[in-house]
């Protein structure tokens, strides 16, 4: 009579897999996405087509930038609102006269160490007539936000 450690008929099978961690991994996967994922703030109600540039350079802190939107509204607003370019400040259209308030606004949300490095960002679509830009400019200045950057994609210039 042999004696060994493992028998030869005997019908042991594979032991089964332990889950008690599984909803720990899947909780810090949830938190993980949680954390990283930037959740988009405005809901653009203008196309925005920005123009092509070739000396181009990102902005640092985007936590400190303030968008200005200027475009033709969208199809489904074409309706309530016609073709010509409008001004969209957060989620909704604006007139020029409503840029200082909209500044006064985004500079109380900040600390106030940090409204010197504070941006405002003109994305503009490449077919808006530059006045309204213009008109856009001289609001800016009235509220004292002088740091403007005009965004843009990278490409050549088509003349």
């Amino acid at each position: 009579m042999v004696m060994s450690k493992f028998s030869k008929n005997g019908k042991k099978g594979m032991p089964a897999i332990s889950t008690a961690s599984l909803p720990d991994i899947v909780f810090m996967l949830l938190f993980f996405f949680m954390v990283t994922t930037v959740m988009r703030e405005t809901t653009l109600f203008v196309n925005v087509v920005t123009p092509k540039a070739t000396e181009i350079k990102k902005l640092e802190k985007k936590s400190l930038v303030s968008y200005i939107y200027i475009g033709p509204p969208i199809k489904r607003m074409q309706a309530s609102f016609g073709t010509a370019a409008r001004i969209q400040l957060n989620d909704s259209f604006a007139s020029v006269d409503e840029i200082q308030e909209f500044i006064a606004s985004e500079q109380e949300a900040r600390d106030e160490k940090e409204i010197p490095y504070m941006t405002t960002s003109i994305k503009a679509d490449e077919s808006v007539k530059m006045g309204i830009i213009t008109d856009v400019k001289q609001e800016l200045r009235k509220a004292n936000s002088l740091k403007i950057n005009y965004s843009t994609r990278k490409g050549d210039w088509d003349y």
